[in-house]
């Protein structure tokens, strides 16, 4: 009940805000090719459903491929670069490089390079969100207790002992924050990709109805995109936030409720 009540509030400041949307665009006689209403973004949404969820399902279909591979591979890499202070100097401003430089830049590139058009995307959407969970998981492994460290010195823990009992259970938090902020990112990456990659018609991802729809003045159909873009969104968020509750809220603080 409780939970509920929690989201009263900004359920009705949505519904408010749709309903000034929509009488707005009914009394100032706003054309739909400009800004549609609610309900014909809605009406819109139904009507192209076959082919809106198709598209929606190739762009999930990018994102998830490079969330799972950022997964991976920061995981992997932080972990290999916590055992290593060379290997770390040696990789680490490389990894900030790509980080910085805008996708949008070096998307053109990585299609023309690559001749598979979904390994394409997916590496565009990778490059951005590798780099949280690299970071985030760094961070964990170098956070452990020192004086649990020093325990497990004090009883001859091997290096892979302390790494499985002590850092990995530390870096865990950490490593599931930098996947709930790669999981967005994954989403951007591959809408960027989908923007570079669609206006060849390599991809029939949202980001090229988005596109289609804008040079056919379709607004209605590409604020039906959009929604679903940001519906995608919401739920991979949501998901990973679940993962992490059910996978720390047994032992860590981070996933305990509010006290009362």
């Amino acid at each position: 009940m409780r939970a509920l009540l929690d989201r009263l509030p900004p359920l009705a400041l949505g519904l408010a805000a749709l309903a000034a949307w929509e009488a707005a665009v009914r009394g100032f006689q706003v054309p739909h090719y400009v800004l549609p209403g609610p309900l014909l973004i809605a009406e819109t949404l139904w009507r192209d459903a076959g082919l809106l969820f198709g598209s929606l399902w190739v762009t999930l279909r990018i994102t998830a491929a490079a969330l799972c591979a950022a997964a991976v591979g920061g995981a992997g890499l932080a972990l290999a670069m916590a055992q290593s202070r060379g290997l770390e100097r040696a990789l680490f401003p490389y990894a900030v490089i790509a980080q910085v430089t805008p996708v949008v830049a070096v998307a053109p590139l990585i299609i023309i390079w690559v001749d598979n058009a979904f390994a394409a995307l997916v590496l565009c959407a990778l490059i951005v969100a590798f780099f949280p969970v690299l970071a985030n998981t760094m961070a964990g492994l170098k956070s452990a207790d020192r004086n649990l460290a020093d325990l497990f010195r004090l009883y001859d823990a091997t290096p892979w002992q302390a790494l499985r009992f002590l850092r990995i259970p530390t870096a865990m938090p950490y490593f599931l924050a930098g996947l709930r902020i790669s999981g967005g990112l994954a989403l951007v990456g591959a809408v960027v990709a989908e923007f570079v990659a669609g206006t060849g018609g390599a991809q029939t991802g949202l980001a090229y109805r988005i596109l289609e729809s804008g040079y056919r003045l379709q607004i209605p159909r590409l604020f039906a995109a959009l929604l679903l873009l940001s519906a995608a969104g919401i739920a991979i968020f949501a998901a990973l936030n679940a993962l992490s509750n059910r996978l720390l809220r047994h032992w860590h603080e981070s996933a305990e409720g509010p006290r009362r």
